[in-house]
């Protein structure tokens, strides 16, 4: 198949991160696969003022690092704002990966390929012109999403109940540990962003309470960014930041729980992770969370914004015998590996295929 990902300029998040992911496999399956990315526009010269008065030298980058070397060719539109059908080339799939590019691929002729939507959130985030956003979702394109609670939102909310689940799988190559005991110090990891809906207010204040009980319990997170004072790190966690996906695996293998105290989440890639490595993980009731975990099998799953259920549920961890803690490691670490990317990747390309056939059907093809 010849198939395009349209991608918004500079994505550096997870999700840019899975369709990379896909781009390449599907590549190396040898369909012929092309990114296009659209391009930034030149920021006022105001910004670019008070940047450079502030330092910030560095040019902002349109494509993403995670699609290098994947075997995929890439392109930027020609000039900023709407793709159109003077920047796609012909194909037979045709993948939006954001609910702006949605609105463009849904306009796209039909040489450029199908339309499919891979939906990896509910976008209907107030930073967003969220009726916009939540229109996408109403276009008559094939959706492919990543978790349970995506397809029932699509189905409830938009009356759409063909939708293609397909839940992100982890590298085992990178996110891998051998069976280990329990730490002597108990010890739980989180990974920090001062995003609002990554609730980490929820799981800092979880930590200060679960401390009341356990005073000794050591802390570890991760971060793209250095803490902010507005958002503070809990007293004498060890932090790092924008570490290598080596040391991201120690990180996880170091820590007895992991923490995710989010308040939305499309899937929610590090509990994934941690699980991989073996870490029974507290989370809220977000993204993957209820499809992943059992209480009290792989960890605990707590309702969104309760700090008290997840400290309750952390100092329940911490008093854990060993031989408890360590069935609830390996029964983390087979949820998580159950299926890998390969298993992903035909569940997805299965999905484009069939859409892609389709639209043959329909069009005489």
């Amino acid at each position: 198949m010849r198939i395009t990902f349209v991608m918004p300029a500079g994505r550096v998040s997870g999700g840019a991160r899975v369709v990379a992911i896909y781009a390449g496999r599907l590549a190396a399956r040898g369909h012929d696969v092309h990114v296009l990315w659209h391009r930034l526009a030149p920021r006022p010269w105001p910004q670019r003022l008070r940047a450079r008065l502030k330092g910030h030298r560095r040019e902002r980058k349109t494509e993403s690092p995670y699609f290098d070397g994947l075997g995929v060719t890439q392109s930027v539109a020609a000039r900023p704002g709407a793709i159109g059908d003077a920047d796609v080339r012909d194909g037979d799939v045709v993948v939006a990966t954001w609910w702006n590019t949605a609105f463009e691929v849904a306009a796209l002729s039909p040489a450029k390929g199908a339309g499919v939507y891979f939906v990896q959130h509910h976008e209907v985030h107030g930073h967003l012109p969220v009726h916009l956003a939540r229109g996408s979702y109403y276009l008559p394109l094939k959706k492919i999403t990543i978790a349970g609670w995506l397809v029932e939102t699509m189905a409830r909310e938009y009356g759409d109940h063909d939708v293609a689940l397909v839940p992100n799988a982890v590298d085992m190559d990178l996110f891998q540990a051998s069976p280990r005991a329990k730490n002597a110090t108990p010890t739980v990891g989180f990974m920090y962003s001062e995003t609002a809906f990554k609730g980490i207010d929820v799981t800092t204040r979880a930590i200060a309470l679960a401390r009341e009980r356990v005073p000794e319990l050591r802390v570890m997170a991760f971060g793209k960014k250095a803490a902010s004072p507005h958002l503070p790190l809990p007293e004498g966690t060890e932090y790092f930041r924008d570490p290598s996906q080596a040391k991201l695996r120690e990180i996880y293998a170091a820590c007895d729980g992991w923490l995710m105290g989010s308040r939305s989440e499309g899937f929610g890639l590090p509990l994934l992770e941690a699980m991989a490595c073996r870490t029974p993980v507290i989370s809220t009731r977000t993204g993957a969370a209820p499809d992943l975990i059992r209480d009290g099998a792989e960890g605990w799953v707590v309702d969104v914004d309760d700090a008290a259920a997840m400290a309750a549920r952390l100092v329940e961890l911490a008093a854990l015998p060993p031989a408890k803690w360590a069935a609830m490691s390996e029964a983390a670490h087979a949820r998580a590996t159950s299926h890998g990317w390969d298993d992903a990747t035909d569940r997805f390309e299965a999905a484009l295929k069939r859409v892609a056939g389709t639209s043959l059907d329909r069009d005489g093809g």
